[in-house]
């Protein structure tokens, strides 16, 4: 059976008070709209259909054409016109077509699949999830026939005094057998605001005497609907701590949860520690026995087993194993750090290679330098690879041995073995075995290679 699913994500989201679409306001690293589409692809294994309308080009180009098929809903006329923009597109391709909104990030991937399979298992036509709440937060109440079928949703502004105490509520995420649901949308009555509802094919349904079925939610804060920035907070937070949890369950110490951010595309081994502070963002994979924090950002890197990494930021930066670094470090992209290299404080590195071994002194930079293995940086050793037009390679050998508050004035080769003076300005090639002194540098004498 192929289910397809329509992501809602016309409206124009006023309360949150920004000119940016509501739908791409960032949770977590993504835009809250990817959240919704992620899940249904998880649970359809197809492409969603998702309906703009407001800032409607802002948001295909903010997800891509990977993350959903884009249909425009202009004018926007409510819920019900909306789902029809999805019918060109679906109509025929599928036998169940799931239905949610864009500012649902919550929605969880098994709750979809509880819903889908609630369908299959009943001749209802449509299958809608529903919430127990104490706190109706403007939802439709789902109102039932003494034998407790569901008859209609009523929409709170519509709602009698009796029915505003109902505390079972359209949480508006839905499954319809295709074959019913597309002419059924050219039914629904057009409401006084001049708007289609969908939440009227439920009355439409009853009225055909066939059944609708209610699936209630087992954990209502999944159908928070975020239309404010303080509901966008609240949703963070909770998206926070449920990533958090399954980390934790598959063998990540966390020493204070709720200090600590992961986005859904970090990749963390068993036994990482992580202390508080710490930002795991984007694309970025760490290995086992890793201890990482407090106060550290790693954002698209790459770490790997047994590495620590203390109240530094790493960005693109990939770390070997047995690798330490910190406390106030900064890796910037293509720095690659080799197995068992020892980075001290307030170090910098951009697009750098530091071979297995290597120590990297405090208060030190190296960019676009290739370091071979068991390199000693003196602490202050600066590469000066930009000449104010072009950047500039600097090489240091196998051995090598650089003294403190050395400038390395690049393009600049230092051989194997070498040494430099400390304080020294290297505008020179210095030998294999030699060493370099003064200002400029200067090769004053041949040394013994290690026997």
């Amino acid at each position: 059976m192929k289910i397809s699913a329509v992501v809602l994500a016309a409206g124009q989201g006023t309360r949150m008070r920004s000119s940016l679409s509501k739908v791409l306001h960032p949770l977590l690293g993504q835009p809250m709209a990817w959240h919704a589409l992620e899940t249904a692809h998880q649970v359809t294994g197809t492409q969603p259909v998702m309906v703009i309308g407001h800032g409607a080009e802002a948001v295909r180009q903010a997800l891509g054409d990977q993350a959903a098929s884009y249909v425009v809903q202009a004018p926007q006329l409510g819920t019900g016109h909306a789902v029809m923009q999805a019918e060109p597109l679906l109509r025929g391709a599928c036998d169940l077509v799931l239905v949610t909104y864009a500012d649902m990030p919550l929605v969880s991937p098994d709750t979809l699949r509880r819903l889908v399979a609630a369908h299959q298992s009943n001749p209802a036509v449509i299958t809608l999830v529903t919430v127990i709440a104490a706190d109706p937060r403007g939802f439709g109440r789902i109102l039932r026939d003494v034998s407790g079928q569901v008859q209609a949703i009523v929409e709170e502004a519509q709602a009698t005094p009796e029915q505003l105490t109902i505390r079972e509520l359209n949480a508006s995420v839905y499954c319809f057998s295709a074959d019913w649901l597309w002419p059924a949308l050219q039914r629904i009555p057009l409401s006084p605001k001049g708007e289609y509802y969908l939440t009227d094919l439920v009355g439409l349904a009853v009225a055909d005497g066939l059944p609708v079925q209610a699936l209630v939610a087992d954990d209502p804060a999944e159908m928070i609907g975020v239309n404010t920035r303080v509901h966008l907070a609240e949703a963070e937070a909770l998206l926070r701590q449920r990533i958090n949890q399954q980390w934790m369950l598959q063998g990540v110490s966390m020493i204070n949860p709720e200090a600590t951010y992961i986005e859904p595309g970090v990749s963390i081994g068993l036994d990482t520690v992580l202390w508080p502070g710490t930002y795991l963002r984007g694309r970025t994979t760490i290995g086992s026995g890793c201890e990482l924090g407090p106060n550290t950002i790693i954002q698209d890197s790459q770490v790997g087993d047994a590495c620590t990494v203390f109240a530094s930021v790493l960005e693109g930066a990939r770390l070997e194993d047995h690798v330490e670094v910190g406390p106030f470090a900064r890796l910037r992209k293509g720095a690659h750090l080799a197995s068992g290299v020892h980075m001290g404080n307030f170090g910098e590195i951009k697009n750098s290679y530091l071979g297995p071994g290597t120590k990297m002194g405090h208060f030190s930079y190296l960019g676009d330098a290739t370091i071979g293995a068991e390199v000693n940086i003196g602490a202050g050793t600066i590469t000066c690879n930009f000449d104010g037009t072009r950047k500039h390679p600097t090489e240091i050998g196998e051995g090598a041995f650089i003294g403190s508050d050395t400038m390395l004035v690049a393009p600049v080769k230092i051989g194997a073995g070498a040494r430099t003076g400390a304080g020294a300005v290297v505008t020179r090639d210095v030998p294999p075995f030699s060493l370099a002194v003064g200002v400029p540098a200067r090769t004053i004498r041949k040394l013994e290679p290690p026997e």
